[in-house]
């Protein structure tokens, strides 16, 4: 826990005295927005042709990439999350694991850089927008830190970042291979 994540954490953990919209609210935003994602996917896929399907390959393997590397910081780092600590309200049950850094706003980050680097503006804005919604939905109904969503925002872009250029770097390779191959004249 950093210095900062009591006071922040205080200020969005839903209590008693949250109107139970927003509870809701915060419980559709991380559990029924990465189903909309697979169903924005899907239509990209559908609608998209090649240029959906790479699309839809490079989200997926950025959520694989921050996928693992979740794991293996919650291994390394095995940080409790609030309820563990006996911190607010915690709206649903996540049990004794690791919360640092955060599954679904690593995800979330994850997909949302990749349509930032990949698709139009509005789309863009769209998924930045339920990113930070389901940051802070982890923090309304109690089950992470601030400091977890952060580094999940970084876990996410970081993976992100990493597959893509991973993508570009091997879209290009095999060209720049042709041009330098011996034998060429």
């Amino acid at each position: 826990m950093f210095f900062f994540d009591p006071l922040v954490f205080h200020a969005l953990n839903a209590s008693a005295d949250t109107p139970p919209l927003v509870v809701h609210l915060a419980r559709a935003a991380s559990y029924g927005l990465p189903w909309a994602a697979a169903g924005a996917m899907a239509v990209a896929v559908l609608r998209g042709g090649a240029t959906g399907w790479r699309g839809v390959l490079l989200c997926l393997a950025s959520l694989a990439l921050a996928w693992c590397a979740v794991h293996a910081l919650r291994w390394a780092l095995p940080m409790p999350r609030p309820a563990q600590l006996g911190m607010g309200t915690q709206w649903v049950t996540q049990g004794l694991r690791p919360g640092f850094p955060s599954m679904h706003a690593s995800g979330a980050f994850a997909v949302a850089v990749c349509v930032n680097l990949l698709a139009s503006r509005a789309m863009a804005a769209a998924a930045w927008a339920c990113a930070l919604l389901v940051g802070w939905s982890r923090l309304c109904l109690g089950v992470h830190f601030p400091s977890d969503v952060l580094a999940g925002l970084a876990v996410g872009t970081g993976s992100a970042l990493l597959v893509v250029l991973a993508a570009c770097w091997a879209e290009r390779r095999p060209a720049a291979l042709a041009l330098t191959a011996p034998g060429r004249s």
